[in-house]
This record gives C-alpha cells, sequence and structure tokens, in this order.
C-alpha cells in the first residue's frame, strides 16, 4: 500500500501559514559535517505555526525566476530546473548507515533551513519506494521526505560541503538501491543574524511524486 507525501505536506503548510522559524517540538534532526570539523546542529522538522493568524508577511526581494511574498505557505516560487542548492550523493555513507551527500549552494543569499525530498533507484534506474516504518504498517512512500536547519548552521553562497543528514536514515533505504538521488524543493535564508529564517524559496517541479532517476532537465533548443 502506498500514500503519498505531498498531501502530509499540504496539510502542514496550511497549519504554518503565518510561520517564520521550525517549532520547538516534533522529530528532530542533525546534520554532520565531513568537509570540515565535524559539527552538529539539533533542528526540528517544519517551521511553527506560532505567529498569529493575523500577521501579514511583507513581500520580499525573490531571487530572479521566482515570484511570490516568501512566507512559508507563500514562498518564492519558482518553475522548472532552478536550484537553490545542488545534492549529490557521493556513493558512501556514515556508520550509521546515512547517506553523504555533497551540497553545493547556487543561491546569492545564506540558506538555513531546507526541505529535501531523497529518491532511490535500482541498477536499471527504476524508482523504488522509500521504506517509512509508520506504526509497524507496510505503507510506503515514493520518497522520503527530510526538513530541519540541515546544515549545522547556515551554508553560504558558493559554499561546498559533504552532509549526513540523521533524518536520512538506514532504516528508510530500501533493499535494493543502486543510487540515491536528492533535491531541495524548499529552501530559508537566513537573516542578518544566520539564526532565524528571513523568508523561503521553492520550486515544486524538482520534488514530484513519481521521479525519473537524473530529475528535472533543462528543455531541448
Amino acid at each position: 500500500m502506498r500514500i503519498t507525501t505531498k498531501s502530509i505536506f499540504v496539510a502542514l503548510v496550511a497549519v504554518a501559514a503565518c510561520s517564520k522559524d521550525p517549532p520547538t517540538g516534533g522529530a528532530a534532526a542533525s546534520a554532520s559535517v565531513s568537509a570540515a570539523p565535524v559539527t552538529s546542529a539539533s533542528v526540528a522538522a517544519m517551521p511553527s505555526a506560532s505567529a498569529s493568524a493575523t500577521a501579514v508577511e511583507p513581500p520580499h526581494d525573490c531571487p530572479t525566476g521566482s515570484a511570490g511574498i516568501g512566507s512559508f505557505a507563500k514562498p518564492c516560487e519558482a518553475k522548472g530546473t532552478a536550484r537553490m542548492l545542488e545534492l549529490v550523493w557521493n556513493g558512501k555513507s556514515d556508520e550509521n548507515g546515512s547517506p553523504t551527500f555533497k551540497v553545493t549552494s547556487k543561491s546569492a543569499k545564506p540558506i538555513l533551513w531546507g526541505r529535501v525530498a531523497i529518491y532511490f533507484y535500482d541498477k536499471a534506474g527504476k524508482q523504488i519506494d522509500a521504506k517509512e516504518p509508520i506504526e509497524g504498517s507496510d505503507k510506503t512512500h515514493m520518497y522520503h521526505p527530510c526538513s530541519g536547519k540541515l546544515f549545522a548552521g547556515i551554508i553560504n553562497p558558493a559554499e561546498k560541503a559533504s552532509y549526513n543528514f540523521s533524518c536520512v536514515k538506514k532504516s528508510n533505504i530500501p533493499d535494493g538501491v543502486a543510487a540515491i538521488e536528492a533535491e531541495a524543493e524548499t529552501v530559508s535564508f537566513a537573516d542578518a543574524t544566520g539564526k532565524k529564517s528571513d523568508f523561503y524559496w521553492k520550486n515544486p517541479d524538482l520534488a514530484p511524486e513519481a521521479r525519473a532517476k537524473g530529475g528535472v532537465k533543462p528543455a531541448a533548443p
């Protein structure tokens, strides 16, 4: 049996319409950085709904090629192949079985928070559902969502580093996997302190439920 992650995500967006930062509750995750001295950061999965329902988000200066208010509910939205982060699995995992990703920032602003979709493929390039231990059931998702302050702080413009995300566990990885790919569908840009989210960007085209190996590609000329 299969359930989709997008329906879960939409519901969470509805309750987080006025939020700016991740909540204090919920499942925690951390990131270890292997390109520098290893550090870790405790993070929460989704922005909170603690702000007043009447709060109005001022419009932000969206990155080129995107448009919107910049709030979590109405982010600066892009389409096609636009990316703020490039994530590439290096074929390795840490001692806990968490895959290691080479992360390159394509953003002109420091990134604090991200929602990443992790996809799995067999040797033939066929997508394999993620293992999702949901109350001991046999239900599966087509990809594994991973959200939070994933970068042990911020990731700066043009920065490159290798990360292991604790929200991607060995138990999430299905049997028969030959390739792992990831897309940062949503990110938040840090404010001047580097500790809070200023505004959000999203490209829903990057993270469909069913995704061919290699992801969305530029249109042919």
